[in-house]
C-alpha cells in the first residue's frame, strides 16, 4: 500500500512540474531589445510619446537601442540610432544634446561619452549590423567577450550610420511595404473605419489605440496597421 501511494504522489509531481514547464515553454520570450514599460524612461511628450517619430516602433519594445535627442529645446526619442540620424541628415531636423541607453542601468546618458559595441550577436534595430552603448567601458567590453562585435565612440558609429543611410533605408523600405500590405489586410478584417489622414506611422498608432479602431491591437499587427494607415 505504501509503494503504492509513494508512486502516486511521484506521478501527481511529475505531472505537475511537465505542466508547469510547459507553461513556461508557452510563454513568449521577450525580444532582447525589450525592457518593461516601467523600466523605460521615455522623455517624449504627448500621446506619441511611446513612439519612435520616424519609423513608429513601440520605443519600450527597442529600447536597449533608444537614442534622444532635443530638436529646438523639444525631445524626441528613437528607436535606434538609424532613425535619429535619418532625423538629422534627410529630415533636417536641428537636433543636439544627443543621448542613447546604457545598456547596463537602462538609463539615459551622453551619447557622445558612451562606448558602443557594434556588430555583436544580439538582434539590429532598423539597421543590418547591432550598435549597443554603454556609459563603462569594461561593461562594453565584457558584453563584446560574451556576444561579439568592437567597441567604436559615437563619432564613429554616427558616421557608419550616416553612410549606410540610403542602402539601409531601401531594406526598410522593403521590410515597411510588406508590413503595409499585412496592416490593409488587419484593418480591413479587425478594425472600425476613419478618414482621418495621419502624417507618421506614431499618429496613426496613437489614434488607433486612443479610439479603440482595432480593440487591445499590439505589437506587429499594430505596427503594420499604423504603417497602412500612414500610407494609404
Amino acid at each position: 500500500m505504501k509503494k503504492l501511494i509513494v508512486s502516486i504522489i511521484t506521478l501527481a509531481l511529475f505531472v505537475s512540474v511537465s505542466s508547469a514547464q510547459e507553461k513556461m515553454e508557452k510563454k513568449p520570450k521577450m525580444r532582447y531589445t525589450a525592457v518593461p514599460m516601467k523600466d523605460a524612461t521615455l522623455v517624449q511628450k504627448g500621446d506619441s510619446k511611446n513612439y519612435c517619430p520616424i519609423c513608429g516602433m513601440t520605443l519600450p519594445m527597442f529600447y536597449k537601442t533608444s537614442h534622444a535627442a532635443k530638436h529646438k529645446g523639444v525631445d524626441k526619442q528613437y528607436c535606434s540610432i538609424h532613425c535619429m540620424v535619418e532625423d538629422k541628415e534627410v529630415n533636417g531636423s536641428d537636433l543636439s544634446e544627443y543621448k542613447v541607453v546604457d545598456n547596463t542601468s537602462l538609463d539615459l546618458i551622453d551619447a557622445k561619452n558612451a562606448f558602443y559595441v557594434v556588430g555583436s550577436n544580439k538582434p539590429a534595430t532598423m539597421a543590418m549590423v547591432s550598435k549597443y552603448a554603454f556609459a563603462k567601458k569594461e561593461d562594453a567590453q565584457a558584453f563584446a567577450k560574451a556576444n561579439g562585435g568592437e567597441l567604436k565612440n559615437f563619432d564613429e558609429v554616427y558616421s557608419m550610420v550616416a553612410s549606410d543611410l540610403k542602402k539601409e533605408s531601401e531594406m526598410i523600405a522593403k521590410r515597411q511595404k510588406k508590413m503595409q500590405m499585412m496592416g490593409g489586410k488587419v484593418y480591413n478584417k479587425m478594425c472600425k473605419k476613419t478618414d482621418e489622414k495621419f502624417s507618421s506611422t506614431a499618429d496613426a498608432k496613437t489614434f488607433v489605440t486612443k479610439n479603440k479602431l482595432c480593440g487591445n491591437l499590439k505589437g506587429k499587427k499594430l505596427q503594420a496597421v499604423g504603417i497602412y494607415l500612414s500610407r494609404r
